[in-house]
């Protein structure tokens, strides 16, 4: 896992390098881009299920598992410009919900 949080941190600096914007609304970009990506994970499913009679299958399930990775990408991201410690934070959370989710 840290070589995924080390490679997440070299995006955000990359990001980080592009940006215009005052350091707050850049922030909150980066939130707002997830809404985005959870758009694009839906328009991947109702393209690989056929369901938009416009354009018919224009998706696969492949389409699909690619977008949900750019959702976790771009979740990692926009934690990680919120704390430096995205990676205790996150693994502190994944604890927490199968603390309170998982039969012991």
């Amino acid at each position: 896992m840290d070589e995924t949080w080390n490679t997440i941190d070299r995006l955000t600096a990359w990001i980080s390098s592009h940006h215009t914007l005052p350091p707050e609304q850049d922030v909150l970009l980066r939130v707002l881009k997830l809404s985005e990506e959870v758009g694009e994970v839906a328009e991947a499913v109702i393209g690989a299920t056929g369901q938009n009679p416009r354009k018919g299958t224009s998706h696969t399930w492949q389409d699909v598992e690619a977008e949900l990775c750019d959702v976790i990408i771009t979740a990692m991201v926009a934690l990680r410009t919120l704390t430096p410690d995205a990676s205790e934070v996150f693994a502190g959370n994944v604890r927490r919900v199968a603390e309170r989710s998982l039969p012991e």
